[in-house]
């Protein structure tokens, strides 16, 4: 477990600093920030998948599979949010605007779909891990956003609304993996 613990740590680093750059300087571009987020989401990816690899009951195929999938589904969201950052800058038509913003969803999808998969071909005891993961990261990221909305109600934070809403799916998917690599100790 200490290279999930170095990765994890490393990564709490670089979000800390993409925050603070956000925070401390902004003028700076926001694709600064935004690539430092970006590494340290990676990070957070590479402890969870390296200690999924040790966990994981499913067979060589599978596995293999299920993170070439989530690999390039998540590449591929974050090359398609910066663009779409990007061009939101340039352009004005509201119908267009629309189709750009959306453009990160398409990968958000395939990794959905890979999630799907992978659980439908595991054992299980890998399912009822994968299923206690998912309730233990749905339950503390609703706590949280709803922690978040009764600060944001009674105004002791402002957060805007496209934020939030932004930052729910990447909080459960980092949470989920967090998770499962707690529940699978358990297994294991």
């Amino acid at each position: 477990m200490p290279r999930f613990r170095l990765f994890f740590g490393l990564a709490l680093g670089l979000i800390g600093i993409a925050i603070g750059v956000r925070l401390g300087m902004p003028r700076l571009p926001i694709w600064v920030p935004l690539l430092v987020l970006l590494a340290g989401m990676g990070l957070i990816a590479a402890a969870v998948l390296d200690a999924e690899r040790r966990c994981a009951t499913a067979s060589g195929p599978v596995q293999r599979r299920y993170t070439r999938e989530l690999l390039i589904g998540m590449g591929a969201y974050a090359g398609l949010l910066i663009v779409s950052l990007l061009l939101l800058r340039q352009v004005e038509a509201p119908t267009l605007r629309a189709v750009v913003a959306l453009l990160p969803i398409l990968p958000i999808a395939l990794v959905l779909r890979a999630m799907v998969r992978f659980i439908r071909e595991v054992d299980e005891l890998q399912q009822r891990i994968e299923l206690e993961a998912v309730c233990i990261a749905a339950a503390l990221v609703s706590f949280g956003y709803m922690t978040a909305g009764f600060l944001q109600a009674a105004r002791v934070i402002d957060v805007p609304a496209s934020a939030a809403m932004l930052w729910v799916f990447p909080l459960l998917c980092g949470t989920y993996g967090i998770a499962k690599a707690v529940v699978a100790r358990r297994y294991g």
